[in-house]
């Protein structure tokens, strides 16, 4: 059977009928996706902790605190907040940097303490060289320290709270860290 050129435009017609039909289906089913423009974040700390029942000696909790993107989208201008108990025995300590320390000293990686320097409860803090967290990204303020003495009894709950432009209420961490015990002091037997 030979084939003819008129054959061969004939097919090449149906074909391109065909592709452009199925063109449309796709894009009608492009279309009807609902893709998800959500923000949506998590909080949450990993922490290992040294308990001494020595009263000489420093218990201590490290710790780092991570905030994972979990949305579709980017969040902007991520912040947090490690807040500790009022009048509370802990002590906290970590590796960031002030808005006047020089400028070799802010690197990448680094984070600044924003807001209220002085205040021993509450550390606000923001990564430096890093202003977004993209889809599926995690970011991480990492080895903070706890310290508190074995001499009293002592209970609290350290908590944080990631904040982004996106979420300007925050977002508090899914396991604070709980740290409670009591100090007892032996008593003599001769007594």
């Amino acid at each position: 059977m030979k084939v003819g050129k008129e054959d061969v435009e004939v097919k090449i017609g149906e074909l391109t009928q065909q592709n452009k039909y199925y063109f449309d289906q796709m894009k009608k089913m492009i279309n009807s996706l609902t893709i998800s423009s959500d923000v949506s974040l998590i909080s949450y700390f990993t922490t290992s902790l040294n308990i001494s029942h020595d009263s000489e000696q420093e218990s201590l909790c490290l710790g780092s605190y991570h905030i994972r993107n979990i949305g579709s989208q980017a969040l902007t201008n991520p912040y947090l907040c490690i807040k500790l108990p009022e009048n509370s025995p802990f002590m906290f300590s970590g590796r960031y940097v002030y808005e006047h320390f020089k400028q070799n000293l802010k690197g990448p990686g680094e984070w600044e303490r924003i807001r209220d320097k002085a205040n021993k409860e509450e550390y606000w803090l923001k990564p430096l060289g890093k202003t977004t967290i993209e889809p599926n990204e995690t970011i991480s303020f990492p080895n903070f320290q706890i310290r508190w003495s074995q001499n009293n009894s002592y209970a609290g709950s350290i908590i944080g709270i990631a904040y982004c432009d996106q979420v300007k209420g925050g977002i508090s961490v899914l396991n604070p860290i709980n740290i409670n015990g009591f100090s007892y002091m032996q008593e003599d037997e001769n007594e």
